[in-house]
């Protein structure tokens, strides 16, 4: 078995002893990560945030966030994270744990580590086994109006009859 290896010398190397040459693949240029001019926000693990996140970039969540996420780039809450927010994003990755309502343009992920209390619209959405999910799911086109997220009005106690 013969193991092919890439030089960066561009002289052939001299022996002394006949022998077949080896072959060189040329090297090639490293293409640009598309996301590597993207800005990235992250929150690491064992950092707690309240409040809100707006603006254009990514974010990425790795601690414990509770507020309102709204972002036209993509969020991911990592493994470790414990996050409380109403969220509006591009796209959403969750492998952590999520309360709270996701509205995505694109697409949601749903990693098999994931525990999401709260309702889903997006235009995809992946599960993977393992995920929980608990709550209502809306997947198709999003305009521009249903973006928004939805605001969480709290129950209404029902009225008692009045006694006679």
């Amino acid at each position: 078995m013969a193991i092919w290896r890439e030089t960066v010398q561009s002289e052939p190397v001299k022996r002394t002893e006949p022998t077949e040459l080896a072959r060189v693949s040329p090297i090639h240029e490293r293409k640009e990560n598309p996301t590597k001019n993207r800005h990235e926000s992250v929150v690491s693990a064992g950092l707690t945030i309240e409040g809100k996140i707006t603006g254009e970039g990514d974010v990425r969540i790795a601690g414990n966030f509770k507020g309102d996420i709204q972002i036209k780039g993509d969020l991911s809450i990592e493994k470790s994270a414990h996050v409380g927010a109403q969220i509006g994003a591009n796209s959403v990755s969750i492998e952590g744990t999520l309360e709270g309502n996701v509205v995505a343009h694109s697409q949601v992920k749903l990693l098999e580590s994931a525990e999401l209390n709260g309702d889903i619209k997006a235009a995809t959405l992946i599960v993977a086994a393992g995920s929980k999910v608990r709550g209502n799911v809306e997947i198709g086109g999003i305009d521009a109006e249903a973006a928004k997220v939805p605001t969480i009005r709290p129950v209404e106690k029902a009225k008692s009859a009045p006694s006679v």
